[in-house]
Parts: C-alpha cells; structure tokens; sequence
C-alpha cells in the first residue's frame, strides 16, 4: 500500500440509471532478566525496512503476488483491489501512485513477549507530511506481514502506555472499556450505515466518521440510487480478515484498530424493471459489475478508535470498493 492517500474514502458507491506475576522477594531480584518484547526494535526496522522497499516495487509493477509477501490480512484484500482500479483512475494520480517512498520519523510499538505476535510502527511518510500512519505487523503464515494501516492527524493517535523497559501492553480486543470492546466496534458503526445508528450504534460517541455514516444512512434511505428509481441499502459483512488490535494507551484508556465491511445494495423499483437497468459506473464494470436491475457493491476497510470508561471515540475510518456485482 502506497501512503498517497489516493484510496476511495467514501462508504458507497453510485450507479447510473440508462434507461507480571507476583513472588517473595530475593536478593537475585535486580539480576533478573528484563521482560522481552514480541521482537527486538531492530528486527522491527527490518520487517518495516523491507515491506517499505518491496511495497514500493510490488506497487510499480502492480504485483499482487510480489505484494503478498509482505502485505496480509485486511490490507491486503484492500490493496488487491486498488491495482484491479489502477486503470480508471487520472493519469496523474497513477503516475503519484508509483512513486517510491520511505517511512521517516518512526516509532516502534511493541507489546511485551507472550501477548500475540504484532507490533505496531508509527511513522510519517516522505510523501506525506500532515499525518502519521499507525502501520500494524502480524504473523501470517509464518511470516511478520503488514496487515492495517491507518492515517492519521497526530493528535488523533494517543500515547501507548510503555513500561520502564520501553514495551507496550496488548490488550484482548474482546475485554469491554465502559460500554463496548473493541471487536464491538464493527457492529456499531455498520449499524449507522443500516440503521442510522438506532441499534447497536447508540454506544458509539459522535465523531465524524460516525456523523458521516449516518448522513450515509440518511440519504440512501430517502432519496435511494439512480435519481430515487432505485432503493439503496447498507448490509454489515464479516471482514476479509476480523482480527482486532488493540493497546493501552498512556491516559488509561485503549487504542484500538478494527477491521470494517459491508455490501452497498442498489436495486432497480419494480416499476422501472421493464424498462431500465442500472449500469455501472467505470470503477464498478472494473471490479466485475454488468448492467441489470441489482447492483451489490463490497467495502473493506479499517479503523482507528479510543475507548475509555466514558466514550467509545471512532476518530478515523479507511474504506475500499473491492468488489462489484
């Protein structure tokens, strides 16, 4: 994935209508080993250092099987997708799209040996100067692979909380901080873009990627698709990948990096049926859409949220069009 931040952000899509453990103290106590993290800082600038540079060639090439090696989970159904759409996209926009590019000013993230295999790198990038990214690295089949990334203002990112050793503490993304876990996070913002946020949603704090889907929600319920001949809904779906990050941040409460999906449905009123179809728009025919009364759009994407004792704050969301039928 390339920090160009040339990704669809938009949730939906439009179609044209044609007609520690504790112990008794020792003398030994200071000479004990100091507690290990998941990998050393070292092995982490590595894992970075050559996702940086085979991301950089896979996305020059446009190499998704170059790309696989080093990408996996969540970002890598995503990005899949961008080099399927590569081609309907402003020359200028390919040209930005293939330019190499370095992480600079990093931050190593890495939780304490025992809690799961990621780490997590923050960073800024040489082509991007108003925002860091919070990169996440996981094991995938055998290998460290990069697997969410989110972009960021710096203040939206808070402080992990570090020991005296300088490590992080994962926390088990299904342990609930005041109202909601963060694999609870899903639920409730697919929920605004379903129901407005009348169900599972009402745990979520008001921020903007929370107003947005409701606008979302609010708009495709009343004026639909295709100048109101066609009804439009939202529909939550299992992500390509559920896994879910989360760490203590140094106010006490949790950073958390969630995966988010779900299908955009467009369909043609009956009344229309024998006299129109839905065509699709050049990145929906791109993805495999053809012209008929149903167009079903899918999004994958992620997110970055903060819970505390009080609020469930959803502060940024990453979404891309994947697939179209």
């Amino acid at each position: 994935m390339s920090p160009h931040s040339l990704r669809t952000a938009a949730v939906g899509a439009a179609a044209a209508l044609a007609l520690t453990a504790c112990g008794s103290e020792s003398a030994d106590t200071d000479n004990a080993p100091a507690p290990q993290g998941v990998v050393s800082e070292a092995t982490a600038k590595k894992i970075a250092d050559r996702y940086e540079k085979v991301n950089n060639k896979a996305n020059a090439a446009q190499d998704e099987k170059l790309l696989a090696t080093v990408e996996g989970g969540q970002v890598y159904a995503m990005d899949k997708a961008v080099y399927t759409l590569f081609d309907t996209w402003p020359k200028k926009d390919q040209k930005d799209y293939a330019k190499p590019f370095s992480y600079t000013d990093r931050t190593y993230v890495i939780p304490k040996k025992g809690a799961g295999d990621w780490f997590a790198v923050q960073a800024k990038s040489s082509m991007n100067d108003e925002e860091r990214v919070l990169l996440v690295f996981d094991k995938v089949d055998g290998a460290y692979k990069m697997v969410l990334s989110l972009w960021a203002a710096a203040a939206d990112i808070p402080k992990p909380a570090l020991d005296k050793d300088g490590l992080a503490e994962a926390v088990d993304p299904g342990t609930k901080i005041g109202g909601l876990a963060p694999t609870d996070i899903r639920a409730a913002y697919a929920d605004y873009l379903e129901t407005g946020g009348k169900k599972t949603g009402k745990a979520l704090t008001s921020t903007q990627p929370v107003e947005n889907a409701k606008k979302t929600y609010q708009r495709s319920s009343t004026k639909g698709a295709a100048e109101g001949k066609a009804t439009e809904k939202f529909f939550a779906k299992a992500p390509a990948d559920p896994s879910v990050y989360a760490l203590r941040t140094a106010d006490g409460g949790v950073l958390a990096l969630v995966p988010l999906a779900h299908k955009q449905e467009s369909l043609l009123k009956e009344s229309y049926r024998s006299i129109a179809s839905l065509v699709p728009n050049d990145e929906q025919a791109a993805l495999g859409a053809t012209s008929g009364p149903l167009i079903t759009d899918t999004f994958e994407g992620q997110g970055l949220a903060e819970l505390t004792p009080k609020a469930a704050r959803l502060t940024n969301v990453d979404f891309q069009h994947v697939d179209a039928r």
